[in-house]
C-alpha cells in the first residue's frame, strides 16, 4: 500500500471561471484536449483528490497534477494550447 502524498490545497473557481469551463464542455466545437483539461479542473474544484479524478476521468495522475498545478498559476489561459513551435504558416486560410 502506498503512502498518501502531501495534501494539495483546494482548488476554487469563481462563478465566471466555472461558467467558461462549462461552456467549453458543452460546446461541440471545443478541441478534445481543451475539453479534457476543463473537465479535470472542474472535477478537482469539486474537492476530489488527484487519484479520484484520475480514476473518474480515466487519465494518468500526472496529467491531473499538471493541469491542477497550471490552473492556479495561469488561470483559464493556461488551459489553452500554446502556439506550435517552428516556422509560422506561409499560406493563410484565405
Amino acid at each position: 500500500m502506498s503512502r498518501p502524498g502531501p495534501r494539495v490545497p483546494p482548488l476554487s473557481l469563481t462563478d465566471t471561471q466555472r461558467a467558461v469551463l462549462e461552456g467549453w464542455l458543452r460546446r461541440r466545437s471545443t478541441a478534445q484536449a481543451l475539453a479534457q483539461r476543463a473537465r479535470i479542473v472542474s472535477v478537482c474544484a469539486e474537492g476530489h483528490s488527484i487519484m479520484e479524478v484520475s480514476r473518474l476521468l480515466k487519465v494518468a495522475p500526472d496529467t491531473v497534477r499538471t493541469w491542477r498545478r497550471c490552473f492556479p498559476e495561469h488561470g483559464l489561459d493556461g488551459l489553452c494550447d500554446e502556439p506550435r513551435p517552428g516556422v509560422p504558416r506561409k499560406i493563410n486560410d484565405a
